[in-house]
């Protein structure tokens, strides 16, 4: 009885019982018996799903179409010279204006100040800031000739004011003396406009005078006046 129930657990634990009958102080099986054991079919073992049948398939590349596969044609790279020009190269332009706004120009503002013209020598931006300190100081007759900074300015006052300013003059000097002074002529930037009795100048298209818009006072202004009658003067070089 013992034995037969020692080959039904030998029967159903398969290999392991032996290891197990062996642990227990029990008898070795007989050699029929080992060889039922082993007639018995292993466990399966697990096992990973099979790899999907991989079928690669060649296209052809269409005219035009974007791959992401290289081409077999080798790249050109910077060799390539690019498609030909139909028309001629731009000789290349420099323009003056930006808009309707002329950066050589200055411009004068209501207030009596102006704002420098964008592309101007420094002596020309210092004359116009100049006169922005003075802009709309009252007429004084013989202001700014015993002193820089005075409590007004008469016509050669506040010219020589802003001339001085940029280092043109170590002094006032009146209309009479500014007749003579700089070179002859209109200049590019500035052109001083004097005669025995009254003085003014233009200064890259704006006006400078103490008669400026019919307001007493040294004041910057757009618009020009009659040159008939005056010498027209400029600094050198400008």
């Amino acid at each position: 009885m013992r034995r037969a129930l020692l080959l039904v657990l030998v029967v159903a634990l398969g290999g392991t019982a032996t290891v197990a009958l062996s642990a227990a102080g029990g008898s070795e099986p007989e050699p029929k018996q080992v060889a039922a054991m082993k007639a018995q079919p292993p466990e399966e073992e697990s096992k990973l799903p099979p790899l999907p049948e991989m079928r690669p398939k060649v296209v052809e590349p269409e005219a035009g179409a974007t791959t992401g596969a290289a081409s077999d044609e080798a790249d050109p790279g910077l060799s390539d010279p690019g498609p030909k020009p139909t028309e001629p190269a731009s000789a290349g332009a420099r323009p003056r204006k930006v808009g309707r706004t002329d950066i050589t120009k200055a411009t004068a503002l209501p207030n009596g100040v102006a704002l420098p013209p964008l592309e101007a020598p420094e002596e020309v931006k210092q004359i116009i800031e100049a006169g922005n300190i003075i802009a709309r100081s009252p007429y004084v007759w013989g202001g700014g000739h015993g002193k820089w900074l005075d409590k007004g300015y008469d016509c050669s006052g506040s010219v020589s004011f802003a001339l001085a300013a940029a280092g043109l003059l170590n002094g006032p000097l009146a209309s009479g003396p500014l007749m003579s002074w700089g070179e002859p002529g209109r200049g590019k930037w500035v052109t001083i406009y004097a005669n025995d009795g009254h003085v003014f100048m233009e200064v890259a298209g704006v006006r400078f005078d103490t008669s400026n818009s019919r307001v007493t006072g040294s004041r910057w202004g757009n618009a020009m006046r009659s040159t008939a009658g005056f010498v027209a003067r400029h600094p050198a070089g400008l």
